[in-house]
């Protein structure tokens, strides 16, 4: 295979600052102590922090003929990411963000939704995005064009070549479970918020929740939980439910999108379940620390350094 890991999906140009207390009347000004740009995304954030921890990583999303596009495909190049699977949306807009980061790490934003919405993996791209060791498609529910069918044929495509599969969603309520659903029964980790799972199904229960969708066709579903870790639920009904790892947060932007990049460096490693999630759960938790996606992420050695060390919340 080509690569070790493709990440196919969404990809934005973030500003971020940080503390965020509050808008100012007026015209006025508020002083912040770090500011920053980073890619990020469900699949931008993904690629880079895979890439880091020393993944083959090939980004397959969109972006505009404008600044912000240039400066995300030099990014990419800067940590080493294969972005010859990114198009430029003729006319379009990067996707991009304006990121307010509290000091208890939450980050409330302005979005402009761009080209994540109208890029297209053709089929001279197709074959190439789904020719990895696992194939990861991040942010479903926010790509108009690739949501019609395409991430499904997509997915089922590097199943058919022995992939493993990795599904993310952007989801806020039960209208954008036809979209999530026609990709589960090619999906082999359903790794959505615990807020995610909760829109799109109605439901509270996490067990509830990971059976309706292993019953769509997912083979083993894992929540992120924020501070309160993980829950992994397999096909073959093992359960298991990790606490998170004990760190002075500064900012939670792509937390769970390195918790995909973690795992597809667990299951690259052959991890075992509790291993892959734990070393997950690392890789989120050092996001947390720095201001903007994959800031905290260093290393593959760096990560399971602090996987041994770190203690967990309540231990």
């Amino acid at each position: 295979m080509r690569h070790d890991y493709a990440s196919i999906g969404f990809y934005t140009f973030d500003c971020l600052g940080w503390p965020f207390t509050g808008v100012p009347d007026g015209g006025g000004t508020v002083f912040l102590d770090d500011f920053t740009l980073a890619v990020s995304g469900a699949a931008g954030t993904a690629a880079i922090a895979a890439a880091k921890m020393g993944l083959s990583c090939l980004a397959v999303g969109g972006v505009g003929e404008d600044l912000m596009g240039d400066w995300v495909l030099q990014r990419l190049a800067h940590f080493g990411v294969d972005a010859s699977g990114m198009q430029r949306v003729a006319g379009g807009r990067t996707s991009s963000s304006i990121v307010t980061t509290r000091r208890d790490g939450s980050r409330p934003a302005l979005h402009l939704r761009g080209a994540t919405a109208d890029f297209l993996v053709d089929d001279a791209l197709m074959s190439r995005a789904a020719d990895a060791r696992v194939v990861h498609l991040g942010g479903v529910g926010l790509m108009d064009r690739m949501d019609q069918g395409r991430n499904a044929e997509l997915a089922r495509l590097a199943k058919a070549r022995g992939a493993t599969t990795t599904l993310d969603v952007f989801a806020g309520s039960p209208a954008d479970l036809p979209k999530v659903a026609a990709v589960l029964p090619h999906t082999d980790y359903f790794v959505p918020s615990i807020e995610e799972a909760q829109a799109l199904t109605g439901m509270a229960d996490m067990a509830d929740m990971a059976k309706a969708f292993i019953d769509m066709g997912a083979r083993c579903c894992i929540f992120t939980l924020g501070a309160e870790g993980a829950y992994r639920h397999h096909a073959d009904g093992a359960r298991l439910r990790l606490p998170a790892f004990a760190v002075d947060v500064k900012c939670t932007c792509g937390c769970g999108d390195a918790f995909n990049a973690g795992m597809a460096v667990a299951l690259c490693r052959g991890m075992d379940p509790e291993a892959s999630v734990r070393f997950a759960q690392a890789t989120s938790a050092l996001n947390a620390t720095g201001l903007g996606s994959q800031a905290g992420v260093v290393s593959l050695e760096h990560t399971l350094d602090f996987m041994r060390r770190t203690p967990t919340r309540g231990a």
